[in-house]
């Protein structure tokens, strides 16, 4: 769907992936397009894998994401926000939109003022507030579980982690990282990040860039920064047995996660691991609770571990394993859709 509104300046795309296990869930990306091409194709992707997501999460939702065209510090405005909001009403909840990229909780408050189908809002709206929140403690529980597949406990405790951004996602990290009595070591091209982080954790080690930290030497290696940061030259470098972050779309190409298998390196796929932002989000939908949200992120662990076993019985990779778990769900459940209820 093209949403354009010249007067407030609005120009954005909702893609719709999927409704097959309900209404399509995904958030808001706020990004300087080069492009309508450029803009179309990010919004087409982000719909897939948000379906493969809710599916993999037990979520009854699809997939769906938009795109708002235009520089967020310059662009964004309440009657930009609030025409965005009323193109999001008019699909009449087949999609659920939320934050991402550069939109927070304050910004879908205001699109809220124009459509029942915002979420992610902020906690003095009754909504869930910080997705990051839930968002590392999925990826925590996804390393937890990488780590009993691998070495037979669910526990970092005395293993070198190196964590790549410790903006939101990748702070709350580290602060469950250090809890567990693993040794920790970061980077981020934010140096202000960095001293934050070393401000509650001293024990943290911090290196130049990413390049430094996947040569120095860790157990498991954590991407929370940008997508496709596993490229061909990242993943031969990598010393560890563990790849684990919270980042999207974290294969540069499909092949780097045979690659990844072929070095013995296990992959938690992100779109497992990070899932637990979204289902903090479709909390927010019952009248949130942060205890149950949290409990339903906990079985990222045991869903991770599913992934691993049918990887191993099949020969394939967890990327590939985890599609497969998510498609069987989308065929079996999705298809009760189809079985006529009386009215």
């Amino acid at each position: 769907m093209f949403c354009s509104d010249p007067e407030s300046g609005l120009r954005a795309i909702i893609a719709i992936h999927s409704t097959a296990l309900g209404p399509a869930l995904g958030g808001t990306r706020f990004y300087p397009y080069a492009d309508e091409e450029a803009a179309v194709a990010d919004a087409l992707r982000l719909s897939a894998a948000m379906t493969y997501k809710n599916s993999l999460a037990g979520l009854d939702l699809g997939g769906g994401k938009a795109v708002i065209i235009g520089d967020p510090r310059t662009a964004k405005t309440e009657a930009v926000l609030r025409a965005y909001g009323r193109f999001v009403e008019s699909l009449g909840g087949r999609y659920l939109t939320a934050c991402d990229v550069g939109t927070y909780n304050a910004d879908l408050d205001v699109v809220a003022r124009e459509t029942r189908f915002a979420h992610g809002r902020s906690e003095a709206y009754g909504g869930c507030g910080d997705s990051s929140v839930l968002t590392a403690y999925g990826v925590f529980q996804g390393m937890r579980a990488a780590a009993q597949h691998c070495w037979g406990s669910p526990s970092l405790a005395g293993r070198t982690v190196a964590v790549a951004g410790v903006g939101k996602v990748g702070s709350w990290l580290v602060g469950h990282l250090v809890d567990d009595g693993a040794d920790v070591v970061v980077t981020d091209v934010d140096q202000g990040a960095v001293q934050r982080l070393q401000a509650r954790h001293p024990q943290v080690r911090a290196v130049d860039d990413t390049a430094a930290l996947v040569r120095t030497p860790h157990d498991v290696y954590a991407p929370c920064a940008l997508g496709g940061a596993l490229d061909a030259e990242t993943v031969e470098a990598l010393p560890g047995r563990i790849v684990c972050g919270g980042a999207n779309n974290q294969l540069a190409t499909p092949e780097m996660a045979d690659r990844l298998r072929e070095r013995g390196v296990l992959y938690a796929p992100d779109f497992l691991v990070n899932a637990g932002g979204v289902i903090q989000v479709e909390d927010e939908r019952h009248g949130f609770s942060f205890d149950r949200a949290q409990a339903k992120a906990s079985g990222i662990f045991g869903v991770a571990l599913r992934v691993f076993a049918l990887a191993d019985a099949e020969g394939i990779s967890p990327a590939v394993a985890a599609d497969r778990l998510a498609e069987e769900r989308i065929r079996t459940v999705g298809r009760l859709a189809t079985i006529r209820l009386p009215r």
